[in-house]
């Protein structure tokens, strides 16, 4: 069987599948066989962590694992090998997402980094931006938030108020923005601001990219009804960042927000989706072991997920493809199908528990951020944190409104919904 040197990021894995016979089975092969002997000691108590719900779970030894797959070679797999990457296949890439996830292995830190911030900046970004930031995503040394919602805007960007100006060889940022997932635990924030005064919706919007550890940033944690707080509100209060951190012209935020937004619904979907599928079996079989399968409601709501994924599955794979009227559509039907498909696993989920899902166990300190029960906070299980936590999916990443009003107005051609 060809080998593959995992840690040697010269490699092109694109190119190297080129030129292998069988390059997709020897690829899921090695991703499989690396999983295996390396999720073991103390990281082998990491499986199935920091998934929705559960962020703050043992995240310093899942940002130390993070960077055990770095330093081998895993991280930012589909960049280009000269930007630190691996250029690696959209096959390649997907047979690694799926591979992890049916692996178990735990949640990834550096999301908004590797598969958001990083590839904007190789799209969008400065030769000087590239060789500042990029190795620091690669190597998981920098962790990145993202600040675009705002209480008065919310999903919609084009209400965004935060301003900022130039002075003296520096933005200074004003304004708040909510809903910052893990802005605590981050060094920098890729930030929407309004830079030119008097401008309204999308026109006048700049990407800015922002130190978080300053004087002029605070950062409240939220939280929210599963008791945890792994997003924030932040305030920019004379904050600074310097002139030459805007990625792209001035007033170019809005188009490089929307590029942004087309790689948030990337291939990490289809992992994403063995870990839903991984849901869903687990559902099965506690429905057959307690009989609640046998009420025909719940059999029949089991099938139809079970439909759903399917369907979920499908769709991604077409996306990928290219295979779409309108990248902007296709990104809104993908997040539609799997937020809603997932909030109604979380309440499938409770009907299959039944009565107990209304009790929560006694608190526990394991993972949690500080190692002290609060008497008030009662831990959740499994069950419970997925009804509550998939509210959330069909609100952020642009709530289902907003998802539906892009599908009417750049898929099927109807007119702007009316605005006060």
């Amino acid at each position: 069987m060809t080998t593959i040197n995992l840690a040697d990021r010269s490699v092109d894995l694109g190119e190297w599948a080129a030129t292998t016979p069988d390059a997709a089975e020897v690829f899921a092969q090695a991703v499989r066989t690396w999983l295996a002997d390396n999720l073991v000691g103390d990281f082998a108590e990491l499986r199935g962590r920091g998934g929705p719900g559960s962020e703050h779970e043992f995240f310093a030894e899942r940002l130390e694992w993070d960077r055990h797959l770095a330093a081998s070679g895993w991280t930012c797999l589909g960049w280009p090998v000269k930007h630190g990457g691996r250029g690696a296949t959209i096959a390649q890439r997907i047979i690694f997402h799926q591979e992890y996830a049916r692996a178990n292995a735990p949640a990834r830190v550096n999301h908004l980094g590797e598969e958001l911030l990083g590839p904007t900046l190789i799209e969008y970004g400065t030769p000087e931006q590239q060789e500042r930031f990029l190795p620091g995503i690669v190597n998981v040394t920098e962790l990145w938030a993202q600040g675009y919602s705002e209480p008065g805007a919310g999903s919609d960007l084009a209400g965004v108020a935060t301003s900022a100006v130039v002075d003296n060889g520096e933005w200074v940022i004003n304004g708040q923005k909510i809903w910052t997932s893990l802005a605590h635990l981050s060094q920098w924030a890729f930030v929407i601001a309004r830079t030119e005064k008097g401008s309204t919706r999308h026109k006048g919007l700049s990407f800015l990219l922002v130190p978080l550890d300053q004087p002029g940033v605070t950062i409240r944690p939220i939280q929210q009804i599963t008791g945890t707080s792994e997003f924030n509100e932040v305030f920019f209060d004379d904050a600074r960042t310097e002139e030459s951190l805007i990625v792209g012209e001035p007033g170019d935020g809005w188009k490089v927000a929307m590029g942004l937004l087309q790689f948030e619904r990337g291939v990490s979907t289809l992992g994403q989706q063995v870990g839903f599928q991984r849901e869903l079996e687990d559902i099965i079989d506690l429905a057959r072991s307690n009989g609640s399968i046998n009420n025909p409601d719940v059999a029949s709501r089991l099938r139809r997920a079970k439909v759903g994924l399917t369907v979920m599955d499908a769709n991604a794979r077409r996306t990928l493809s290219g295979d779409v009227v309108s990248e902007a559509g296709a990104a809104s039907v993908t997040k539609l199908l799997w937020a809603n498909w997932h909030r109604d696993l979380g309440e499938l989920a409770v009907a299959v528990v039944g009565a107990p899902s209304l009790i929560g166990p006694p608190a526990t300190t394991e993972g949690r951020a500080n190692d002290i029960a609060d008497p008030e906070h009662v831990e959740l299980d499994e069950w419970q944190r997925l009804l509550l936590f998939t509210r959330a999916d069909t609100i952020y990443g642009g709530s289902n409104e907003v998802q539906r009003n892009i599908i009417a107005e750049r898929v099927l051609g109807l007119p702007r919904e009316a605005r006060a």
